[in-house]
C-alpha cells in the first residue's frame, strides 16, 4: 500500500514539474560544463533526449539513494505511506 502512496506523489510531483516547464519556467544558468542552458532544453520527452548523458545519470542516481536510503516507511505509522525519518518532514 505504502509503495502506492509514493509512487503517486511521484505522479503528482511530475505533473506539475511538466507544467511548469510548459509554462516557460525553467532554472537560469548551465545544465552542463559545455555551456547548455537549462532554457535551451526542450520540454516533454524531447527535453529527455536533448539532455547531456552525465546529467541523466545523476537524476538516476539521486532517485536510486532517496530510495534506499530515506523514502522508507514507518512501521507502525499514521497513515499508510507515512514516511517521517527525521529528514524530509
Amino acid at each position: 500500500r505504502y509503495v502506492e502512496v509514493k509512487h503517486g506523489r511521484i505522479a503528482m510531483l511530475a505533473v506539475v514539474g511538466y507544467l511548469t516547464t510548459a509554462a516557460g519556467y525553467r532554472f537560469d544558468g548551465l545544465i552542463s560544463y559545455d555551456g547548455t542552458k537549462f532554457s535551451d532544453l526542450p520540454g516533454g520527452f524531447e527535453g529527455i533526449k536533448a539532455m547531456p548523458q552525465f546529467g541523466f545519470t545523476q537524476i538516476f542516481i539521486f532517485i536510486g539513494v532517496m530510495e534506499v536510503a530515506f523514502m522508507k516507511e514507518v512501521k507502525g505509522g499514521e497513515f499508510p505511506g507515512d514516511f517521517r525519518n527525521g529528514f524530509i518532514d
